[in-house]
C-alpha cells in the first residue's frame, strides 16, 4: 500500500494546453510573415513545424544540444534556411509572440489542483528550461501553487531518466513511492516516473494512443477530474487501480 504524499506534474500537454497554443500561435506566424502559400497549405506547414520541434526536442532531451541551440535549429530545419544564431531567434521569438496569445489551461486543471491543495503537496518536473516555465506558470495564475519547479535546462538531465524524477523526489524530501508523477507521454512521463519508482499516472487525453505495456505502478486517466479518486485509493485503502 502506497502512502502518496506529493504529486509531480509535468506542464505542456497536462497542465498547458501546449499542443493548441503551438498550432494556433505557428499559424498567426506564418500568415503574418506571408510564408503560408510555400508550404501547399497551412496544415503542411504545421505538420512541418511538429516533426521539427520533435526531431530537435529528442536531441535536446538526449543531451547533444542546448535548449537555445533546439530552438535554432527548429527554425533552420523548418525553414530550409542557413540562419546565425541571432537571425534565428529573431524569428523565434515572432513565433513566440502568436504562440503566448493562445495560450490556457486544460478546463480540469483548477478544480483538480483545488481538491488536492489540501491533502498533497505539489511540484513541477518539465523537460523545459526554468525561465520559460516560470514565466509560463506565472502568466497562468498557477506558479505559487508549487513548492518547487525543477526543469531539464537547470538540472542537467531530462526525463525519461530517471536521475530526473530522483531529483523532484528529493527537492520535496520524500522517497520516490511517495510521490506520484502526472505527465501525458506514455514513455517520457508513464514509463519513466514508474522505472524511478514513482507512482506513475499517465494523462492519455486524446485517446487511441499506442498502448505500451504498463510497468508495475503505472495508471492511465483520460481526465484531471479522475485522479483525486485515484490517489484516495493508493493512499487510503490500497486498493488496486482500475486503470491500466
Amino acid at each position: 500500500m502506497r502512502n502518496i504524499r506529493a504529486v509531480v506534474w509535468d506542464v505542456d500537454d497536462t497542465l498547458f494546453d501546449y499542443t493548441t497554443a503551438d498550432r494556433e500561435g505557428m499559424r498567426a506566424h506564418l500568415a503574418a510573415e506571408g510564408l503560408l502559400a510555400g508550404y501547399g497549405s497551412a496544415e503542411e506547414a504545421l505538420i512541418r513545424w511538429r516533426e521539427a520541434t520533435d526531431q530537435q526536442w529528442a536531441r535536446f532531451a538526449a543531451g547533444e544540444i542546448g535548449f537555445q541551440a533546439q530552438r535554432r535549429d527548429r527554425v533552420r530545419v523548418f525553414l530550409g534556411a542557413e540562419l546565425t544564431g541571432d537571425e534565428a531567434d529573431v524569428w523565434f521569438q515572432r513565433y513566440v509572440g502568436h504562440y503566448e496569445a493562445a495560450w490556457s489551461l486544460f478546463p480540469d486543471v483548477v478544480p483538480v489542483l483545488d481538491a488536492l491543495a489540501a491533502s498533497h503537496r505539489h511540484a513541477v518536473l518539465s523537460n523545459s528550461s526554468l525561465h520559460v516555465q516560470n514565466r509560463k506558470l506565472r502568466v497562468l495564475g498557477l506558479h505559487d501553487r508549487f513548492e518547487t519547479i525543477l526543469c531539464a535546462a537547470e538540472l542537467g538531465v531530462s526525463k525519461p531518466q530517471a536521475a530526473a524524477f530522483l531529483a523532484a523526489c528529493e527537492s520535496l524530501d520524500l522517497p520516490p513511492h511517495e510521490v506520484a508523477y502526472v505527465g501525458d507521454h506514455p514513455e517520457i512521463d508513464g514509463r519513466g516516473a514508474a522505472d524511478a519508482g514513482l507512482l506513475s499516472v499517465w494523462i492519455d487525453r486524446h485517446g487511441g494512443r499506442a498502448v505500451v505495456e504498463a510497468p508495475s505502478g503505472r495508471h492511465r486517466i483520460a481526465s484531471l477530474a479522475e485522479l483525486p479518486a485515484l490517489l484516495g485509493a493508493d493512499t487510503r485503502f490500497g486498493a488496486p487501480s482500475t486503470f491500466g
